[in-house]
């Protein structure tokens, strides 16, 4: 539990549903005379179940798992907001009354005239018989955090471009934080700290958890070294008060070797920070963006990410519908479903006529807006996913590169739209999108906007650039779609001479090696 003086009015007036019940106390021997106290607790419900990936030797599967719960109360005593207090929501008033009865500001049940607890307003209300001192002193205590704080905390705005980081990393400097922890060594009872990237660059030990990054953050700004894209570290639980800071230092990943709470995860989440949980020699837990983390899901395919096919165009100049031409065996559309089914756990086709598709073993949607083209397709696709993002393609794009969808894929965390961009401009039918473009999306389509660069203006956009994707796919192939008949024979043609160049490079190879 964590004492953090408060020196503002309390934001939010208590309900007048706070009426005190009233009971009796009998007399008891060497106690006051009876009087009349009043207790009422109003509880919210938490839910705290929350989607956890398990990254376990190379690979990361989605479960559910449970958070434990943290939750702020502002404390009022006779009218006056002494201290907010940080602790797990459960039986509050005990924690209120002990509190106030180890500060020496009660000694007896009958010092007490009211005491209201409420969750939903993260408030508790007490009169007690006396005064409160004119004057309180906070005294900074070690506790389970620095022990005192003068605002709640909050993270910073989500600003520039987010790395991507591999999981040896954090392996690695867990690690060398182990071996640099001297004082737990010796005897025990600190808490450690550190920041890098593949090797530590600045690390403490303290008895208090919070005390640590204050520490690391000092030395930082003492010795101009900047944290911003970096790793953080530590042995503690990670709070609120803990992601705020990291968030502050411009953290990308924080990883613990215990559990987040509840509203750190939910922090994270906003500011864009990978949180990382139980890190043991060869496994951790994830708790907010996955995709900040270049690993593998399910045989290789990447967390957090639905792949979507669109497959609402009209084929006009095609003549015919283009997603069942054959092609590489079998029809178009099966190509494109074969290369996202082997990066993504989950695949969905976008489509109106979904009784044309049925050969497809994957989730078919449709439009939620009817003849709006293709943000109207990728708002269905988003919608109707079972994970917060998705990577969308074309039916008829035949060239699609899995390292650059890797690439693109794993670039989501602190935006919502992943953007590359090719000689042309924008392909933003190739692009990842997260759950936040829902609400963007619907308001355009509602007003009958169905440009996808309409959208850009109102969301966080990580665009990746043409020279960027060119080492990649030099040519930007993968953009690239079939719209006629003519540009269908031509790949035709070209996928069957493309085993005869093989061979004949493969005969050069051979040759110049026995030479």
């Amino acid at each position: 539990m964590r004492l953090a003086p408060a020196f503002h009015p309390l934001p939010i007036p208590l309900p007048s549903a706070f009426a005190m019940a009233t009971a009796d106390k009998p007399r008891e021997r060497g106690l006051r005379p009876r009087t009349r106290i009043g207790v009422i607790v109003i509880v919210k419900e938490f839910d705290v179940a929350s989607k956890i990936y398990n990254f376990s030797k190379g690979v990361m599967e989605a479960e559910e798992g449970d958070l434990v719960s943290e939750f702020p109360l502002c404390l009022v005593v006779n009218g006056r907001e002494i201290a907010t207090l940080i602790a797990s929501p459960h039986d509050l008033r005990f924690l209120v009354a002990g509190f106030l009865r180890l500060q020496g500001f009660v000694e007896s049940v009958h010092d007490f005239l009211a005491l209201s607890v409420c969750n939903d307003f993260g408030a508790a209300s007490v009169t007690i018989r006396g005064e409160l001192p004119e004057r309180l002193k906070p005294v900074l205590t070690s506790g389970c955090g620095t022990g005192i704080s003068f605002n709640m905390p909050k993270a910073a705005e989500k600003k520039g471009v987010s790395g991507v980081h591999a999981p040896e990393s954090v392996f690695a400097l867990m690690a060398q934080l182990a071996q640099k922890a001297e004082g737990y060594k010796t005897h025990g009872g600190m808490h450690s700290a550190g920041v890098g990237e593949d090797t530590l660059l600045l690390h403490a030990e303290d008895i208090g958890r919070h005390n640590t990054i204050d520490r690391i953050a000092g030395e930082a700004l003492l010795k101009g070294i900047s944290l911003a894209g970096k790793i953080l570290v530590t042995s503690g639980r990670v709070s609120t008060e803990l992601v705020a800071k990291a968030s502050l230092l411009g953290i990308e990943v924080i990883a613990s070797r215990t559990s987040p709470t509840d509203m750190a995860v939910k922090m994270a989440d906003e500011a864009g920070i990978t949180l990382i949980g139980y890190v043991k020699a060869d496994r951790f837990k994830v708790y907010t963006h996955p995709e900040g983390l270049v690993v593998a899901s399910q045989k290789g395919k990447i967390a957090g990410v639905t792949g979507v096919i669109l497959a609402g165009g009209a084929s006009s100049r095609m003549g015919s519908n283009k997603a069942l031409l054959p092609h590489k065996g079998g029809r178009f559309i099966e190509s494109i479903y074969r290369e996202l089914s082997e990066i993504f756990p989950e695949v969905i086709l976008v489509t109106n006529t979904p009784e044309q598709y049925q050969f497809l073993p994957c989730k078919k949607v449709p439009d939620l807006f009817m003849g709006m083209g293709a943000m109207a397709g990728i708002h269905a696709g988003l919608a109707q996913s079972s994970n917060p993002a998705v990577f969308t393609v074309a039916c008829d794009m035949p060239h699609l590169d899995p390292w650059l969808i890797r690439h693109i894929a794993n670039r989501g965390a602190g935006c919502d739209l992943v953007l590359p961009r090719s000689a042309n401009g924008y392909e933003p039918l190739h692009a990842l999108y997260r759950e936040g473009c829902l609400p963007v999306m619907e308001a355009c389509l509602e007003k009958g906007e169905r440009k996808i660069i309409s959208i850009l203006p109102h969301l966080r956009v990580r665009e990746i650039a043409a020279s960027e994707v060119a080492g990649f796919d030099p040519s930007f192939d993968s953009f690239s779609n079939i719209n006629t008949p003519e540009e269908y024979y031509e790949l035709r043609n070209s996928a069957k001479t493309t085993p005869v160049l093989e061979e004949i490079e493969a005969e050069i190879e051979s040759q110049q090696a026995q030479a």
